[in-house]
Formats: structure tokens, sequence, C-alpha cells
């Protein structure tokens, strides 16, 4: 029987529209989130916690699958994707066997479908389709993406369809891919197929990379971060990778959340994509992220791979299944929050890295030559043994534009607009280090968000703007000397080593990595540019 939010039996044709999947033996379409938790309940998906959020599991995969990502090569598309590691090609007729079989496979099952938004700008927004046979995967998607109203429910007719067969096994040589996992897209038949996978960051992530295809040729940027708004009405954006604190630091008390991951940056400001957040849980503070926290602990959050007891309180600090524990909810769980998703144009951006060498300084103003640098390096540091097959040492990663993994257009695209976007509206451009001070991961200290926090006060408030600077010798950075509330000490990475000796050969370390990776850009940027990459003692 077809079920809807108010379970009155509807045309299972109308809302399998664009997928397809011809019928369900039950079809479960727009169901609010108690609905399909009870469902998930009743199909032993997961479990609940002690404050009623629903904790699953995902199997093998608790992360994307980056290797089974795939983008069909079609003629009207082709020479406008960015072809590489990150968008493998898959031919033509292969997605046609692929899709056939996951549709075949879907066909006659029980299936959930979720009807939403991507885009809070109404002029600039898609409509998605979800059709899945897991319960919490559509909880999740609800959560995650913007929902409609009743009324714009009607007639609701989708511009992107996401297959979703989490238990389905794809076959290499039939199909074309590199496992029993895919995540494929297709830009000229508007269909993304994912299959083999539970992890459902992978159902948030093609969507964006379905943005990122979109809206540059609206001249709208968009953008992997995060995005809050002050009491003045003064956007802030939060570039980042995953553990840099996008999530926690633009969930500020004393600023309104626009949205926590995804963003459009064009004429009329910034808008988020979303209408929730997917917030990385593990070592979650109540007293350091007190909102983040309290929206892990509600009913209708979605929790992945998350450790309970018995009684089904939470260990935040248990990684047992995966560091990658997260925490799935609406924006609106956050107390603080932009209900429109939207803002002014940015005044501040921010690129946060969490250096685990300990070299670049807590915070540091750039010129838009540098910013632009930063920006297509993309920088972050893992730290030894959070990933399988890691050594003892922290390994740079360079994510160009912070979103590698999403970005289906070559990254001077996105490299140009921010460009423009930053002389256009002269904001002012700071690089954050939320990653290790004192020494390399292991031998110095995490950062003090504490610390964190007030430099992003005193950048917010133009307290930065009024004080002096000082020239970094190895990046040519500007450090401010004095900032209230933060020691000196923290703000001069070199004298916050005991062994300065050690300190210089770190950093001469990464700047080499730097301009290695920074190698693939040179013949595509100025010479002011290229300029902000030579180190000043050079």
């Amino acid at each position: 029987m077809t079920q809807t939010t108010d379970d009155a039996p509807t045309n299972d044709a109308l809302l399998l529209a664009g997928t397809g999947v011809q019928a369900a033996a039950s079809l479960h379409a727009n169901l609010t989130a108690p609905a399909l938790m009870a469902h998930s309940l009743r199909k032993g998906e997961g479990r609940l916690s002690a404050d009623g959020a629903i904790i699953v599991r995902t199997g093998i995969h608790t992360g994307r699958s980056v290797g089974d990502k795939f983008v069909v090569d079609e003629p009207s598309t082709s020479e406008h994707v960015w072809w590489g590691k990150i968008n493998q090609k898959l031919p033509q007729a292969k997605f046609q066997v692929l899709k056939g079989r996951v549709q075949a496979y879907l066909q006659g099952r029980e299936l959930f479908t979720q009807d939403l938004f991507a885009g809070a700008d109404a002029a600039n927004r898609i409509r998605v389709r979800l059709v899945t046979t897991g319960a919490w995967q559509a909880l999740f998607a609800r959560n995650m993406f913007i929902r409609p109203e009743p009324a714009e429910l009607e007639g609701f007719e989708p511009d992107y369809v996401i297959l979703h067969a989490p238990f389905f096994e794809a076959d290499p040589a039939v199909d074309g891919v590199n496992s029993s996992s895919a995540v494929v897209l297709s830009f000229a038949e508007k269909l993304i197929v994912i299959a083999g996978t539970q992890y459902a960051g992978e159902i948030k992530k093609s969507i964006f990379t379905v943005m990122n295809w979109i809206l540059p040729e609206r001249g709208i940027l968009p953008m992997h971060c995060s995005a809050n708004i002050g009491k003045n009405e003064d956007s802030a954006l939060f570039f980042g990778l995953s553990g840099t604190g996008k999530t926690t630091l633009s969930s500020d008390p004393a600023r309104r959340l626009i949205g926590d991951d995804e963003h459009g940056w064009g004429p009329d400001g910034v808008f988020n994509f979303e209408g929730g957040c997917y917030a990385k849980v593990i070592d979650l503070s109540q007293s350091a992220e007190p909102e983040i926290w309290a929206a892990s602990h509600r009913f209708g959050t979605v929790l992945e791979n998350v450790v309970a007891d018995a009684q089904g309180d939470l260990d935040l600090t248990d990684q047992r299944f995966t560091e990658n524990t997260r925490s799935c909810y609406p924006v609106h769980f956050i107390p603080n929050v932009e209900l429109s998703g939207r803002g002014a144009t940015p005044k501040n951006v921010f690129m946060l890295t969490a250096d685990a060498f300990g070299v670049l300084p807590p915070i540091s103003k750039l010129s838009p030559s540098q910013a632009m640098y930063h920006f297509l390096s993309g920088y972050t540091a893992r730290v030894a043994g959070t990933e399988k097959g890691m050594g003892s040492e922290p390994q740079a990663t360079f994510s160009t534009c912070f979103a590698a993994p999403f970005l289906p257009r070559h990254p001077s695209v996105y490299g140009k607009l921010l460009e423009s976007l930053i002389a256009e509206h002269g904001a002012s451009c700071w690089l954050v280090n939320t990653g290790w001070t004192g020494g390399a991961y292991g031998t110095g200290k995490r950062m003090s968000i504490k610390h964190t926090r007030a430099l992003l006060r005193a950048a917010l408030t133009g307290e930065l703007e009024k004080t002096t600077y000082r020239r970094d010798p190895f990046f040519g950075l500007q450090i401010p000397e004095q900032v209230d509330g933060v020691p000196s000490e923290v703000l001069d990475p070199r004298a916050a080593w005991s062994d300065r000796a050690a300190y210089d050969a770190a950093a001469t370390a990464l700047v080499k990595r730097f301009e290695d990776n920074f190698a693939t850009f040179s013949d595509l940027v100025g010479d002011d540019v290229k300029a902000a990459a030579v180190r000043a003692a050079a």
C-alpha cells in the first residue's frame, strides 16, 4: 500500500515519476521524522538512544567510497568535466546497464521516497527525488535537505533523481565500475545511482556535486563551507576540510547559523544548499560545543556509527567502528539559526586548516592573491592513526577549493569565481589554524577552541583591522602581534616551539609540500598569485 505523510493512499506512478521504477510492494512517500523512525525500528535498521535519536551502523563503508565515484561520459557534458581520479569516466552503455539493474532491483520492493529542495535561494534551487530501500537513509535526506511546504509537494517534478540501493552489489565485469559499490552521476539524464554502500553521506555529497556543476554557469560560486551572520547582518564564510572545525566554529551563540557545510555565493549574497547539519561528533564536548551536543541528543537526529550502552547513553569518545562518527539533524535543532538559509554578501572569509605539523599561525591575514593561493591549495594535515594505513607522522592533504572530491569542473572555474567575488566586494580573508601548536602532533598540543573563538571574534568585530602585523618569513603571512584574550606566544608559532631549529625545519618542509602541490596550477593563475606562493626568505 502506498503511504504519504498522512497515510492516505496515492498514485505510485506520480510519486515514482522520473525514477524508471514502475511500482513498489509498498511505497512510503514523504513521511515525516516520527514515521520514518518507526519504520526504521520496525525494519531493524537501528536502535534508539536514551534521548530518542536513532543510532545506525553503515557497515564496511564508514565514509565516502572515493574510488567508486563516476561521471557518465556524455557528448553534451564531456568537454566540461574535470576528468581524472576524482571524476572517473563511465561509458554511457555501461551506465545504462547499471541503471537498469538497479531499477529492476528496486522494482517491487518496499521503498521510501522523499521530495526535497537543494538551495535556499528559490531562483537557484533544484528539486530532488530520493528513492531508497532504507527508512533511516530517507530520514537522513529529510534532515539534510530543505523540506518543501505541503503545497510545494503538489505536482512536484524532480530536476534530479537519486536511485539509492545500499544493499545492491554492482558487478565490475558487467557494470564497468571498480567494486561492488558505485556512485554514478549522469548530468545529461539528471540521474544519480548509489549502490553498494550504506553510508548516507554519499546522498548528501552527490547533490553537492550537482550544485557544483550547475551554479558556475549562473555566475554563482558553490562552496564547501559553513556560514553564519551577525547582529549587524554581516555574513562570514568558513572553508575547511573534514575535522577542521567548520561546523563547530560557525555554531556561535553570538551569531545566527546559516548552514554548516554547503553554500552558494552570488549577486544576492550567500545561501545554504541544505536544511540540516552533518556534524562529526568524535570526542564531542558538551562544554566546548553545546549546540551540536544538544542537537545530537534529540529525537529525530540520525547518529552514524556512534557507540551507546545498553540504556542508549552515548559514548562520543568511542571510535571502535570509525573515527568518522556523525550526527545528522535539521538545522533548526541549533537554537540560533537563520531559518531563511540566506545572508548578505560576506564581509569575512575564513580558510580553516588543521595543521598537524604545528607550523602555521593560529590566524593570519591574507591578501586577495594569498586567498586565491590557499583556496586552490586547500591544505590540511591528517593526524597519524586516524585512518587505516597511515604511518606515525602526520600527512599533508591538499584538496583544491577545499572540495576536490565534489568538483565536476576544473578547479580554475571555482578559483576565478572566488577571485572576482573578493575583488568586487572587498571581503577580508583569513587563514586559521585549528590544528597543533608548540610542535607537531604527538609533541605539541591542539589549538584551544577558546583561543580560536577569540581570534575569530576579533576578526569579525574589526579588531584585527586595527592591530599591527608582522610578516612570517616562510609563507609571507601577516600575523597579528596582539589580540585580546590570546597569549602572544600562541600568536607566534615559532615562539611556541621549545626547539626553534626544529620549527624552522618543519616549516621549510611544509613550504616544499605547498610548492610541489601548487605546481599543478602554476599555468592557470596570474603572476600575483604565483608571487603569493614565494617565500619571503627566498
